[in-house]
């Protein structure tokens, strides 16, 4: 089960480092950055392909997405200096709240 939540993680990353080269592409007219936003992405479907054999795709999928959206918000406050109202770091916190407690309960099933 560590491997799973391994691979996920990885997927994860993948995501999260795509989706951070998507400003930075330019609307793919950056050669390096659009070949390489690609490649993550491909990876972090790759890695996924192993999780969903392990893991029921729903709790998957909102593990992935929901730690993607919490670490990109981040990501955009340190490095794009985007501003988040309080609100929305509320909303942040709560999903991760919901993906450990969706995850809480598969390990006990699993």
């Amino acid at each position: 089960m560590v491997k799973t939540y391994i691979f996920l993680i990885a997927a994860i990353f993948c995501e999260v480092a795509g989706t951070m080269l998507l400003p930075v592409s330019q609307n793919f007219t950056k050669v390096v950055p659009t070949v390489a936003l690609s490649i993550f992405y491909l990876c972090a479907f790759y890695l996924l392909t192993f999780v969903v054999n392990k893991l029921p795709i729903a709790i998957v999928y909102a593990t992935w997405s929901g730690l993607g959206i919490f670490t990109i918000a981040i990501l955009g406050y340190i490095f794009f200096k985007q501003t988040l109202a309080w609100q929305a770091i509320l909303g942040l916190f709560l999903i991760v709240l919901g993906v450990i407690l969706v995850n809480s309960f598969t390990v006990k099933l699993n």
